[in-house]
Parts: C-alpha cells; structure tokens; sequence
C-alpha cells in the first residue's frame, strides 16, 4: 500500500468506527481486525501503519466526528505528513476541497470533559486519558515464584507499582511466549492487579466475584487464595464468562467456580451464598473513563443517559454484593471510572442506606484518597484510572 493508500484505509475504517459509535456497535480494535481479514493484499507493516492512524485519528478528536474523513484532517493538524497524501492519486483521499468539514479537538464532549473536571480531572490527568496504553503482565504464582518465572521470560520488563507486574510497550507479541502459553503469566494492567490486591484474599476463604467478565480478577483471586478455598465467578454475560474456563485451566486455577446470572433474578440466584461470603469483588460495569488509553473511542459511546444507567447498575450491585457478605465480611467496590458520581459518590450512597457498614482505605501502595476511597490515574500511577474502596459489614 502507498502512503496515501493507507490514508483512505484509514478513513474507511473511522467511517465504519464513527457509525459503530453512534450505533453502540463493535468496538474499534474488532472493526480494525474484521476489515483486514477481506484485505488479505495488506501486509503487516500495512496494517501497522493503518491502525496507528485509525487510533491516532481517535484520540485527536474530542467530540464524535462527523465521518472519517473529518476525523483524518483532525489528525492531519497534528501531521504535517499527512495533509500531502490527500493527493487524489490512485487508491488514496480525494484533494481536500475548501471549507471542508474538519473534527473537533479535545478530549471528549464538552459535556463528559466538564464531568471529569468536576472530578479534579483537567490538565495533565486529562491528557493522560489519551496517550498510549502498555502492556502489562501478571506473574502467576500458581505456576511458580516470581524469580523463576521471571528467568524464562524473552524479555525482562519493567517493575510497576503491581508487586506481582511486569511492563512492556504497547504490542509486544506476549502470547507468542512459552510462558503465556504454559500459564506462567497473564496480561493484567497493574491497576487491575493493584484492585484485586484490595480483596486480600487468603487461602481458605470463600470469595465472590460478582462481575468476573472474562475472568482476568477472578484469576489474581485464585492465585492469591493458593488455590484453596471457595471462590465463585459470576456474570450476566455468558460469552464472555465461558472464556473463563480455559484461562483457568492454562493458569492451572483449580477452585473458580463460573456462574451464570439471570439479570433481575440474581438474588435468587446466588441464594446459596447469601450472608457466607467472606469477600466479595464488585467491579462494577462503568463509563470506562479510566480506559480510554485502550478504548479511545469509547468516550463517544457514552451520554448522561448511559451513566445514569450505570450508576443504578453499581448501586444495584453493591446491594447484591453486601447480601452476599457474612457479619464482618468485605465488600470491595471497582469501578475503571475517575468521575466521582461512578465512584466516591455511590460509596457515600451505599453508606448512608446501609447502617452498620464502614469504609477502610484499601492497602494499596499507589494512587490517591479519593472520598472513602482510592483513586489510581494514568498521569499520576502510570495505571489504567481506577477508583477503589474496601467496605466492612457489622459483626
């Protein structure tokens, strides 16, 4: 592909990302694969190259633009090696026309960048959002200590503020390793580790994790807990919790046990754990502001309806979690969120509606209080955003 063919590319694939935006659809990174898979013509440096467009195209953009197009002059603002590939030649963008309609900057809405500053998130915390994510792995003890693991690896890697984390830059191929293959280490933000820290597990426990997804927490879980002890999966999503079952087998974590919830039967559910839980890991479903480095364009899926939806959801699921938890148990509230109504405000809510409940600072050796919490960010702890708080019923 020519340079200015990998330009129009670009456009092809922000048209199909800016209408999946608007429409709640796939995600960038799955738009991006499924085009390449009918182009079998575009090589891999091609494909490189056209993704770091796509994305750089993305973050560029504040509000959602008005086509792909738009979205590319945006970038070539910031480009000057861009702006002479809108040449017309064969397979690349037509000339730019005068008066032409060009994105708007930013970082987000106007509406959600507002929200965010409301959350002391301006400036450099701001612009952190949108830089380029690492790629983070965690250390699986299950299959080894740290220091014999570590000796295998292709790569030495970063030390994190995650004890159990090892960083590498955004692409290294660490599912091509043995050790990923064998188990030995799993690809977790060290944000991410740093959260399921917070649940201080212990061999013999019985823990719940109320919103495993794909099971990247309830893994950490199980190797903190040694595999030992009760520790059950739960998710609403079936497709993305029967990934769960071969991740564990390759970690050679014994003890998860998955289920499938019903959503508003829950309860019912999950009558059988009601009120033994030692712990329970609410990582609730969110806006997702703490993951825009990954998911640039998630900023434009989002809209005041959609977080009023998430906050009844996370109220919903804090009250579901504490049902769970025994006298004296723990409730760990996750959210990858920074602004305040998703996480040090639906604490203080769960407080004032349940008696008897207090809040600890969880011990995490990063990050920043937050209300009754801790708050980790990209700018300030080199994490995905996190908010966390650690919840203790009445004995």
């Amino acid at each position: 592909m020519t340079p200015a063919a990998r330009v129009q590319a670009a456009i092809e694939i922000l048209d199909l990302v800016v209408d999946a935006a608007r429409g709640k659809g796939a995600p960038a990174d799955r738009i991006v694969s499924e085009w390449f898979k009918t182009r079998r013509f575009a090589g891999s440096k091609d494909r490189r190259a056209v993704r770091e467009l796509v994305f750089g195209a993305i973050r560029a953009c504040g509000p959602v633009p008005p086509s792909g197009r738009a979205a590319m002059l945006r970038l070539a603002e910031n480009d000057s090696t861009i702006a002479p590939l809108f040449d017309g030649s064969r397979h690349g963008p037509a000339p730019v026309s005068s008066g032409e309609p060009v994105a708007e900057g930013g970082y987000a809405p106007q509406w959600l960048q507002d929200l965010l500053a409301a959350s002391d998130i301006a400036g450099d915390e701001l612009a952190a959002l949108l830089d380029r994510a690492p790629l983070d792995v965690r250390i699986n003890t299950l299959r080894g200590d740290r220091a014999s693991i570590v000796a295998t690896l292709p790569e030495a890697g970063e030390q994190t503020v995650a004890p159990l984390a090892l960083r590498y830059p955004p692409g290294t191929r660490v599912e091509q390793w043995d050790a990923y293959a064998s188990g030995a280490v799993e690809v977790q933000d060290s944000g991410s580790q740093l959260a399921c820290g917070a649940v201080a597990a212990i061999p013999g426990e019985t823990v719940v994790d109320l919103c495993a997804g794909a099971g990247g927490k309830t893994l950490a879980l199980a190797a903190a807990m040694e595999n030992r002890g009760r520790l059950l999966a739960c998710d609403i999503d079936r497709a993305r919790l029967s990934r769960l079952g071969p991740r564990a087998e390759r970690a050679g974590a014994t003890i998860i046990e998955t289920r499938l919830l019903d959503p508003g039967k829950e309860a019912a559910i999950l009558a059988d754990i009601t009120g033994q839980a030692d712990a329970v890991l609410v990582d609730a479903p969110c806006s997702g502001t703490g993951t825009w480095r990954r998911n640039p364009e998630a900023r434009w899926r989002l809209d005041p309806q959609a977080l009023a939806r998430f906050n009844a959801a996370q109220d919903m699921l804090l009250a579901l979690g504490a049902s769970l938890v025994r006298p004296g148990g723990r409730l760990i509230y996750v959210t990858c969120s920074l602004i305040d109504a998703e996480g040090a405000e639906r604490v203080d809510a769960f407080l004032s509606a349940n008696e008897g409940w207090s809040a600890h600072f969880p011990a995490i050796d990063a990050g920043q209080k937050r209300g009754r919490g801790t708050r980790l960010t990209p700018f300030r702890d080199r994490t995905d955003g996190f908010f966390v708080a650690s919840l203790t019923s009445a004995c």
